[in-house]
């Protein structure tokens, strides 16, 4: 059963009102990763810088293990507690260094996930997935779509169901994420090498995972280059400024390939590395920095193991991520 009040509003107001909506959710998220964040404040998000806070005197195999368990978490829970666990994590950037510029970069990134999840999931899902979802057949309609917007995927109407179903996913997302990010800043590719060869976790996968962290921020860094350089060239000179993310987003598809170049010659650089240091030649190696755990690390392991525990209690009480969804 839907609930909904048909609006006095003219068929041409409708449809225009119809395709800001599906522009914002589209193209919002871009404009505000490219505009408000840029190729630059992403670098400053994905790239390790030395500092003395908390998560720096952390062993990188403790916070590995933190951002892996966030993960399961909040997949498993009720969506509150992965905000609970956002909020939690967004606060530790706080002790990073240049901490409010860099919490600044990650309110735009999460409000940016937050809206494209949303509308991402809103418009698309069928009505019987929310009646098994929510357990309930009455949905309240806030909007309807024009009849050609079938043609898009879109559902016939927006409820309030719909977004606050799509409002539950997009915690399955940020901690998780946040916490991956304050690993890439927080511990550099070798530290974490170390911890992970002392637990015995095979070399190969060792291997991928710190090619893969000093990847990202080259990543931004050559995107960010190649950028300046179209900027430099004339690419949107004299045009208004709000339209400067429209130009970033056409420089940083015109240096995909050039990027993508960049990239495996690197990787070409880095194995000539490892075969001339006789990487994996030996079954065990040995390490100037020795492999230790601090009262920090006790704690957190303490904090993750309650994690753990509270989420089998929430997913025994009935608040844990099943269909349909109770306790919201």
């Amino acid at each position: 059963m839907f609930i909904y009040q048909e609006p006095s509003l003219p068929p041409w107001l409708s449809s225009g009102i119809s395709w800001f909506i599906f522009f914002f959710g589209a193209a919002g998220p871009i404009f505000i990763i490219l505009g408000a964040i840029g190729i630059r404040g992403f670098l400053q998000i994905t790239r390790f810088e030395k500092g003395n806070g908390i998560l720096y005197k952390m062993s990188p195999l403790t916070k590995l293990v933190l951002t892996i368990s966030s993960t399961i978490v909040a997949s498993l829970t009720i969506w509150w507690f992965g905000a609970i666990l956002t909020l939690v994590f967004l606060g530790l950037f706080f002790t990073l260094n240049d901490a409010k510029k860099k919490v600044m970069y990650v309110s735009y990134l999460l409000f940016s996930t937050i809206l494209g999840i949303t509308t991402g999931f809103a418009f698309y899902t069928p009505f019987n997935y929310l009646s098994q979802a929510l357990n309930t057949n009455t949905f309240n309609v806030i909007w309807v779509w024009p009849s050609y917007f079938a043609y898009m995927g879109y559902e016939p109407v927006v409820t309030t169901q719909a977004l606050f179903y799509a409002f539950q996913i997009v915690f399955r997302f940020l901690a998780p994420m946040l916490a991956g990010l304050l690993l890439i800043i927080t511990t550099t590719p070798s530290d974490l090498l170390r911890y992970l060869e002392k637990i015995k976790f095979p070399l190969v996968f060792i291997f991928a995972l710190t090619v893969a962290m000093r990847s990202i921020p080259r990543i931004f860094d050559t995107l960010d280059t190649i950028v300046k350089l179209e900027m430099m060239r004339g690419l949107g000179y004299g045009k208004p400024r709000i339209f400067k993310p429209l130009y970033i987003l056409i420089a940083a598809l015109s240096a995909l390939v050039p990027t993508l170049i960049f990239l495996m010659r690197g990787a070409k650089y880095t194995a000539i590395a490892a075969d001339t240091r006789a990487f994996n030649s030996n079954p065990k190696r040995t390490y100037m920095k020795q492999v230790t755990f601090n009262k920090i690390d006790y704690i957190t392991w303490i904090f993750i193991a309650l994690l753990y525990v509270i989420a089998i209690i929430l997913i025994l009480t009935g608040y844990g991520r099943g269909i349909p969804y109770v306790g919201y």
